[in-house]
């Protein structure tokens, strides 16, 4: 079958009038390298925009669903002597990709048949159901890498999970099991691991044969507070993420991730 959009890091297949979007860098557990950041800057616009489409289903090649960002990327931004002033891709890139995936209209069904983190969970998270793999673990640890959640966790988590939980694991970094994450609300469903990409999909067919028009009026309805959550939230949290790019702590991050150590934080 035909892809659909033509992605290079981005698997597209639509069947009937469901489309099936798989993350495709398996070789590196789904991280996201520049051009799978920009491809999903594009996407959720394709999607709104495709009359063919009715429900979506996002999962991961191969073990991972998504692992967040490429520390590779992260050392040779590092190598070059930092970022680029300002941070303009942060800035503008990671909030019309949050902005654009509140604007898909049609429902989102997230199956995440491995680890989910940083980016990974955001994006999971934007989803309207989740499904999860028994054994994976989902989580927002980017503190353990010296910086801001600012790609949606506070935005997310808190809605989700209840602000005390949110800043608990928000500050920790702590990854969740996906019983845990089950048993405090930020998932679903969780599934053996081989039945997830099934069990999402069965939910896509349930929902494909809804009443369309009311179906994503509610999710536009229950998304009206998220949505409200991003205006107010978003630009600040990446702000504050691209300040703390630059501090020392992240780049003893980077450095004592790529030598395979534990970091020292605070050390000036």
């Amino acid at each position: 079958m035909a892809d659909r959009y033509g992605f290079q890091t981005i698997a597209t297949e639509l069947e009937g009038r469901i489309l099936t979007v798989t993350l495709n860098r398996p070789e590196k557990m789904n991280a996201l390298d520049i051009v799978m950041h920009d491809e999903l800057g594009e996407l959720f616009g394709k999607i709104e925009r495709d009359d063919d489409v009715d429900i979506v289903v996002l999962t991961g090649a191969g073990k991972a669903f998504c692992v967040g960002a490429d520390f590779d990327q992260m050392e040779a931004n590092l190598e070059r002597g930092g970022y680029e002033d300002g941070h303009p891709d942060l800035m503008n890139g990671s909030a019309r990709m949050a902005r654009s995936i509140l604007a898909v209209r049609q429902p989102m069904i997230a199956a995440v048949n491995g680890h989910a983190i940083g980016l990974g969970a955001t994006l999971a998270l934007f989803c309207d159901v989740v499904y999860m793999a028994e054994g994976a673990r989902i989580g927002d640890p980017h503190v353990k890498a010296g910086i801001v959640a600012g790609d949606g966790g506070p935005v997310l988590w808190p809605m989700l999970v209840g602000m005390s939980r949110a800043k608990e694991y928000l500050m920790t970094g702590d990854l969740l099991t996906a019983e845990e994450a089950d048993r405090i609300g930020l998932v679903n469903h969780v599934v053996p691991r081989d039945e997830v990409v099934d069990a999402a999909k069965a939910m896509a067919q349930k929902l494909a044969a809804g009443a369309q028009i009311a179906i994503r009026f509610n999710k536009r309805l229950v998304n009206k507070e998220l949505e409200d959550r991003v205006n107010k939230i978003y630009d600040l949290a990446l702000a504050l993420e691209g300040l703390t790019f630059e501090t020392a702590d992240h780049r003893e991050a980077v450095q004592a991730f790529l030598a395979k150590r534990d970091p020292v934080f605070g050390q000036g």
